[in-house]
């Protein structure tokens, strides 16, 4: 997307009106949404965890791990007592990569980025975009935490959390994760109401498959409009809505604002879910209904 040409030096820049959806916004649209930055240095997606709760919860998570490490070695030295060195060392390594890797690993996959101490200090891990960790991200933390935290006492971790701007660890350098804060003072807000001059419109668009991180950043956006200042709000709308017009067809209304676009394609992907699921429930009720006949 090209830049709009600056005026000559010397020239006043003249306030500049609402830009309609697909216009230049001097912002590049290519950059991942949830890594959008305002002029005020705020990122409009996920807030990284503080050193002092990703420290605690991976003081918890090492407690925890310890405890089972203790107990598992205990148990296969109990029931080996008579078998060979060997076979006992190599019970032993086993069990402490499954506690140290294999466990940490499988924990946080099935919960989402979550472990004991994440989940006590209201943090969990997730992907550079804001997405989801999957089995590949956690096992490529799990591994080298292995190192990182357990063989050279989290040493590293904490060198490499401090220098970064989003507390990353060489876990998260390597696997394009970090951990960010859940629990937050901030309420849910409901979206605006359905512009007028865009229900019609709405109703009729072929409104696609939207990206997860597009539309929770335009949610956030909507929410923090009036914490913005004028220009950070016009840059970030016009990427926004140029980013949703790529899964909309067709355009809207030649001259349609970015932010009034915003609300219309997230109100109407809002209604046509309600909608969905209220269908899903009239079915399911009427299949038991069927069944429960005699």
């Amino acid at each position: 997307m090209s830049s709009p040409v600056p005026p000559p030096a010397g020239e006043p820049i003249a306030p500049t009106a609402a830009e309609p959806v697909g216009a230049p916004a001097g912002v590049p649209v290519g950059e991942p949404v949830g890594e959008i930055v305002t002029g005020e240095a705020v990122v409009l997606g996920l807030r990284a965890a503080s050193f002092a709760s990703r420290t605690l919860a991976a003081v918890l998570d090492a407690v925890v791990v310890g405890i089972v490490l203790l107990a598992a070695v205990f148990a296969s030295t109990s029931l080996l007592s008579d078998s060979s060195e060997a076979t006992t060392a190599a019970l032993g390594l086993s069990v402490v990569v499954l506690c140290l890797v294999g466990i940490p690993a499988a924990v946080e996959t099935a919960t989402r980025g979550r472990s004991v101490g994440k989940l006590v200090m209201g943090v969990r891990a997730v992907r550079d975009d804001g997405g989801p960790v999957r089995f590949r991200h956690c096992l490529v933390r799990a591994v080298t935490g292995f190192f990182e935290l357990w063989a050279l006492a989290g040493s590293p971790a904490i060198i490499c959390s401090l220098v970064n701007a989003r507390g990353k660890r060489l876990g998260d350098l390597l696997a394009g994760t970090y951990v960010v804060r859940e629990r937050t003072a901030a309420r849910h807000r409901p979206l605006p109401p359905m512009p007028p001059e865009l229900a019609g419109w709405a109703r009729t668009a072929d409104i696609g498959r939207l990206p997860l991180p597009v539309v929770t950043a335009a949610r956030q956006f909507l929410a923090r409009t009036g914490t913005l200042n004028p220009a950070s709000r016009e840059a970030l709308r016009v990427q926004l809505a140029d980013a949703l017009l790529a899964h909309v067809s067709p355009a809207p209304p030649p001259g349609t604002d970015p932010e009034r676009f915003l609300v219309a394609v997230l109100v109407e992907r809002r209604d046509r879910e309600f909608a969905r699921m209220s269908r899903r429930e009239e079915r399911t009720r009427e299949l038991e209904r069927t069944i429960g006949r005699p």
